[in-house]
């Protein structure tokens, strides 16, 4: 029998939020899976699949992405996403949570330790945002240009989804028509190039070392050895940071290892909650 699923918004911080949420009462486990930059809970459907057979999973989009609402006056930083996905989870109740985070996704994951770090059981990063700088001023300023967005959707469009794909894969034969699709889909409104142009204004530059070093939450990281987007010495130069973490690299793997790793992922956060030792290779 198929596991139920409840999905849906919610709106909290002012913003209604699109979550996936499937209930296990026997597990004592809840995992909250947060995406990253132009992506969606599409990116984890494939590690979903596996974790809701023995925990409980609530996937968020993260505003202003995938059927997350698109609003003008939500304020686009990783600070204020944290309090939005930290005011959805006390909507459901939850408390010591496992956070997992791809990319930006692990970004909002360390400013949620940040905020409220009695939240979180463990955290799991996956080649996860970390040292990147506020945008610069000519460019911020440049965004308050009428029609910016459009120039946005000009980038996108040019970009492309499969080209962005084939930069995040480094297995690229699994990209299908399923995946384009799927990942394409919330970028066929216009609304999203607006919201876009907000967050270029509103990101602040991630965490500094001094505030990761105060994040005792144990972290597993996971990186693959190919990843062009966050490269593996960011995830080397973390792992230092955060005084209570281990880190896994998986070989032959690009940025989007929900995509490519999937069970190996699985594998990996299964012994790492049961406390096993981790080669530090894969």
């Amino acid at each position: 029998m198929e596991q139920e699923v409840f999905s849906g918004h919610k709106t909290v911080n002012n913003i209604a939020v699109y979550y996936e949420f499937y209930p296990r009462p026997s597990s004592s486990k809840t995992f909250v899976l947060l995406h990253g930059f132009l992506s969606s809970t599409f990116t984890f459907r494939h590690l979903i699949s596996l974790l809701k057979k023995e925990y409980q999973v609530l996937s968020i989009d993260l505003p202003p992405f995938g059927k997350s609402a698109k609003c003008n006056q939500y304020v686009y930083s990783y600070k204020n996403i944290a309090e939005t996905v930290i005011k959805l989870t006390d909507s459901f109740d939850l408390k010591k949570m496992i956070f997992i985070g791809h990319s930006m996704g692990g970004q909002i994951v360390l400013n949620i330790l940040h905020l409220r770090q009695e939240l979180a059981d463990r955290a799991i990063l996956l080649c996860s945002s970390a040292y990147l700088k506020r945008s610069k001023i000519p460019l911020i300023l440049t965004s308050y240009l009428p029609y910016f967005d459009r120039f946005v959707k000009y980038w996108f469009a040019r970009t492309g989804v499969r080209r962005n794909l084939q930069d995040a894969l480094y297995n690229q034969s699994i990209i299908n028509e399923e995946m384009i699709n799927g990942y394409l889909e919330p970028f066929l409104k216009d609304e999203i190039f607006k919201a876009l142009t907000r967050m270029i204004r509103d990101r602040e530059g991630d965490l500094p070392r001094k505030i990761l070093n105060q994040i005792k939450t144990p972290c597993l990281l996971i990186w693959g050895d190919h990843d062009k987007s966050i490269p593996l010495k960011f995830g080397e130069k973390l792992k230092k940071d955060l005084t209570n973490s281990e880190l896994i690299v998986l070989k032959e793997t690009g940025h989007a290892i929900p995509e490519e790793r999937p069970i190996e992922i699985f594998e990996y956060i299964k012994g790492f909650l049961e406390g096993e030792a981790i080669a530090a290779d894969h």
